[in-house]
């Protein structure tokens, strides 16, 4: 325990900790409802599509919080005109403005003197950098992305598992998809400081994944999904402190390993049951 502990002791750890716990429980929430509605491809567009805001943000000397979550929403309304006003399927709308965004964003940041290091904080985040500032932003936007769930919960749920039912029972599903869209963003925008753009799609998508190995029903996989997630957190930053990994794709790369554990347990246990009825039927 003491190697936990001695990570943890400085004050930019301590920092780091709490603002990735935070970006967690922001990403597992809606990470949720985009594991279980096969969102992933969109989750991953919008986790680029928000580069060319923080670009500008960072070029221009204002909130990066504030051009990314304006960028994520211009992206999930392009998506929807495009794939809603052409015969072009919503997938191939995504990889068109995925590409296009991200271009324009390192086109925007090439302005920049400093043009490596912003891009490598702009893709790959600064969690040992994050500030309290940084972490009042978070826990302000984590808190939207919480109320917001807990009063939407059963509209997202309908649009879930039954679209048309959603629809015949008056629960707004168009509403309900550009709700969903919007937190996306926000839990976006929560978590890029602390593990980048390129990496938060790791825990937008990894814990609530693996949560979905466990449990099945709704609010067990968003718990299951925060507690995994903390775990990865904890872990990556352990290595990240001790062996001078990169923290945010440390991390993220605890929260893809853990699903990859938890399905070759579940396989092995499979295994184990099939080969004691065997036994038993012999």
């Amino acid at each position: 325990m003491d190697v936990v502990f001695d990570a943890f002791e400085p004050a930019f750890m301590q920092r780091a900790l709490i603002g990735s716990l935070i970006a967690v429980v922001a990403t597992s929430l809606v990470g949720t409802w985009v594991v279980l509605r096969g969102l992933a491809f969109l989750g991953d567009a919008l986790a680029h599509g928000v580069i060319p805001g923080i670009a500008l943000a960072v070029l221009w000397g204002f909130s990066p919080i504030i051009g990314a979550f304006v960028a994520a929403l211009v992206m999930s309304g392009l998506v929807s005109v495009v794939s809603n006003r052409t015969i072009v399927r919503e997938d191939t709308a995504i990889g068109l403005l995925f590409v296009g965004m991200l271009s324009l964003g390192i086109v925007i940041v090439s302005r920049a003197r400093s043009f490596t290091t912003e891009v490598t904080a702009l893709l790959f985040g600064d969690v040992l950098g994050v500030t309290t500032d940084d972490i009042r932003n978070q826990l302000l936007a984590t808190a939207v992305v919480v109320v917001c769930t807990a009063v939407l919960y059963r509209p997202f749920l309908a649009l879930t598992f039954n679209r048309d039912k959603a629809q015949t029972l008056g629960m707004h599903p168009r509403f309900a998809q550009a709700a969903i869209l919007a937190l996306l963003a926000l839990s976006i925008v929560a978590s890029f400081q602390a593990i980048g753009t390129l990496l938060v799609f790791g825990l937008l998508v990894g814990p609530p994944a693996t949560a979905s190995l466990l449990v099945h029903r709704v609010p067990a996989i968003m718990a299951a999904s925060i507690l995994l997630g903390a775990l990865a957190v904890i872990a990556g930053l352990v290595v990240s402190f001790h062996y001078g990994t990169a923290g945010g794709a440390t991390i993220a790369g605890f929260s893809v390993l853990e699903f990859f554990v938890v399905l070759a347990g579940r396989e092995a246990l499979v295994a184990l049951r099939r080969a004691r009825y065997a036994a038993v039927a012999a």
